[in-house]
């Protein structure tokens, strides 16, 4: 009993930090997504899946501490794709706002558009779906 107390232990220890969300990045995904008339989930020949292309863009969907990220892939996406760049930052709270600034200066340079969305964008401001 001891020993596989010791081993959750470190298992926990070690395991990344699980972040409890009230949702999926999925579903801010499906949302713009639907809404800027795009494809999801759009398959490169390389296996590696663009969240989201539009006519004119292709997208990454993140959460926004995950900016830096976002910024290599919405990049890497545009060169396979042909079409400029975007990142869509689903912003949490108040303390997301220092990862859209950092992301908004980088892309500013880069030719990145930027655009945000938030848990109200989905269910509504009162709560409603």
């Amino acid at each position: 009993m001891k020993r596989a107390l010791l081993i959750l232990t470190v298992l926990l220890i070690l395991c990344p930090r699980l972040e409890a969300r009230p949702y999926k990045e999925r579903a801010f995904q499906e949302k713009w997504c639907r809404k800027a008339g795009g494809v999801m989930e759009y398959a490169l020949p390389d296996r590696t899946r663009v969240d989201c292309v539009t006519p004119e863009f292709a997208v990454e969907v993140d959460f926004a501490p995950k900016w830096a990220e976002a910024v290599g892939q919405a990049l890497y996406y545009s060169i396979m794709t042909e079409k400029r760049p975007g990142i869509l930052l689903i912003m949490e709270g108040e303390g997301d706002r220092r990862f859209l600034d950092r992301a908004l200066r980088i892309s500013k340079r880069l030719g990145i558009t930027v655009w945000t969305i938030a848990p109200d964008d989905i269910i509504g401001p009162g709560g409603d779906e």
